[in-house]
């Protein structure tokens, strides 16, 4: 990765390096194609590792969203899991979008749709939202993301994020738990590995306006 590219860049600058990376999702073995200027090209990452195997199924269908896809992992994931589902797999990372795509053909997926945020459509609400979120892009853009996405949780939905301990975890609880509105509940669902999941759970239908962009 070049000096000043990072891989929430929309356009990285560094060659692309296309590699394959035999991982195992939902299950099944399989090959995904990675880059540099992504987020942890050469393996699965602890994070998502950790949310993968500590967070229930996902719902047979209806709309999924994925924040911060990167090369798919979760995205692939649940896209697998529940074939009859649309998944939307956001990034601001155009690169990221492509080998979500690639991967998605390869597999014979049509149930995902790789995204920047202006592409989903504004009424679209999410039967589950599963996220390892760009921690690293500060408090006030994270914040502003979460804010975004996390009120567009159907009711009676829940949303399963994964953070590391000395990234914040508990903070961002603390602060989602604070932010949120009152229909919405917050809590730690697991904890592995230095890291933590935190579940949303909407509860039931939001009286006020809902935020989208």
């Amino acid at each position: 990765m070049s000096m000043g590219d990072h891989y929430f860049s929309a356009q990285p600058s560094s060659p692309e390096e296309l590699r394959s990376l035999r991982v195992t999702l939902a299950g099944r073995e399989i090959t995904a194609t990675t880059a540099s200027g992504v987020f942890s090209p050469d393996r699965l990452d602890k994070g998502t590792e950790v949310l993968l195997a500590n967070s229930p199924d996902a719902p047979p269908g209806g709309d999924f969203l994925d924040i911060g896809c990167g090369w798919g992992a979760i995205s692939l994931s649940l896209a697998l899991q529940s074939p009859h589902a649309r998944v939307w797999a956001l990034d601001v990372n155009e690169r990221a979008l492509d080998l979500v795509r690639r991967t998605a053909a390869s597999l014979g997926l049509d149930n995902i749709r790789a995204v920047t945020a202006d592409e989903i459509p504004p009424d679209v609400r999410f039967r589950t939202i599963r996220s390892n979120p760009p921690i690293r892009i500060g408090k006030p853009a994270l914040h502003e993301l979460l804010e975004t996405w996390l009120p567009r949780l159907d009711t009676a939905s829940d949303a399963f994020l994964v953070v590391q301990k000395n990234l914040g975890s508990d903070s961002l609880q603390r602060w989602m738990e604070q932010t949120l509105p009152d229909d919405f509940a917050v809590h730690r669902h697991a904890m592995a590995k230095g890291f933590r999941v935190l579940k949303v759970r909407h509860r039931s239908t939001t009286t006020g306006p809902i935020a989208t962009q």
